[in-house]
């Protein structure tokens, strides 16, 4: 085979992968003139191919378009970057537009040929990112109405209660404070829930053994022991963390009781753990116990551990459950980088 026709081979084997592509595909040369494009680009503008060989890639594009494009260009040319990548609205021949994403590269070496570009149609990406910033705002809405309409009355009922308190001796009284205390964790874990979402503040250097400890003296817990088994230096949100930690010690209290002892350390393969010498958890019930409402304690709000789960998701981390070293339950988070 002559040098030729292996050219011409590698040719069509080029063009025949970039027609099978559902991206539309162009080149242009040095001046601008659009030299080739795949089928799929030239449906993209809903015209045909020998309608845009030949003519300058911005007679098809917005000022807006046009603009961006250039900036990219010069990133790419200053060797700021070896991609331009930008997101603008696509505009078809009839005038139609519509939102992509395009990827483009200097064609190094090449008289005829100055870049490349690749043009994806992402309406269904920014139409999912639409919806989820509706389902935000919901959310936020949601977290209002439970801080503000939610608690006001539940503070004014709890006043009452301390005046009827003064006023008479019932022990149903102390069955509505009951009450009291759990609708206001139900509030503060679902506020959590709405309002945290996968947003965290800037990441610190962080050390185990001190937000474990800071995380214990947050919670009531009564006779518990807390031990520390090593520590671990890494980089998180501090406040979310030391969220995550009391969330997984109240946990510990309510399933094993006053006198529980719960250990905090670091996983010899990276990561660290929660434990406690309680009753465990079956085996059959350590998926669900992260979703939320779930809960095998009266009186308890079933949203802690998937708060757990979810801070631990937004930093990147997993978290699953197993069971310790003297059969209580155990939490792992991993995925967790040490800091250096």
């Amino acid at each position: 085979m002559t040098d030729r026709s292996r050219e011409e081979t590698d040719l069509r084997r080029y063009e025949t992968v970039l027609e099978s592509l559902e991206d539309g595909v162009y080149a242009v040369d040095p001046d601008g003139i659009i030299v080739y494009v795949n089928d799929r680009y030239a449906e993209m503008k809903n015209t045909g191919r020998e309608e845009l060989l030949g003519t300058h890639i911005y007679e098809w594009a917005t000022d807006e378009a046009a603009r961006k494009a250039r900036r990219a260009r010069e990133t790419v040319d200053a060797g700021d970057r070896d991609v331009g990548v930008i997101e603008y609205d696509f505009q078809t021949a009839d005038g139609e537009t519509f939102p992509v994403e395009m990827r483009f590269a200097r064609v190094p070496e090449d008289d005829g040929i100055d870049r490349v570009g690749v043009i994806r149609d992402i309406t269904d990406r920014k139409r999912n990112e639409e919806e989820l910033r509706r389902k935000n705002e919901r959310l936020d809405e949601f977290a209002s109405i439970v801080s503000h309409d939610l608690r006001n009355p539940l503070n004014v009922a709890t006043g009452r209660l301390e005046l009827l308190r003064e006023e008479c001796d019932s022990s149903q009284i102390d069955d509505i404070e009951r009450a009291h205390d759990r609708m206001r964790s139900l509030v503060d874990d679902l506020l959590t829930l709405a309002r945290a979402g996968d947003e965290l503040d800037e990441a610190e250097r962080v050390e185990l053994a001190a937000i474990a400890r800071a995380a214990w003296r947050n919670v009531a817990t009564r006779d518990a022991t807390l031990r520390v088994d090593g520590d671990l230096a890494f980089s998180a949100d501090e406040s979310r963390l030391e969220g995550l930690l009391e969330n997984l010690i109240r946990n510990a209290i309510e399933h094993g009781g006053d006198e529980v002892t719960v250990t905090v350390g670091a996983l010899a393969d990276g990561g660290f753990y929660l434990e406690d010498d309680g009753p465990g958890i079956p085996e059959d019930h350590r998926e669900a116990v992260f979703e939320s409402g779930y809960t095998t304690v009266e009186g308890g709000t079933g949203f802690g551990l998937s708060i757990v789960e979810q801070v631990a998701e937004a930093h990147g981390w997993g978290v699953h459950v197993t069971e310790g070293t003297g059969g209580g339950a155990r939490f792992e988070v991993r995925g967790v980088e040490p800091a250096e």
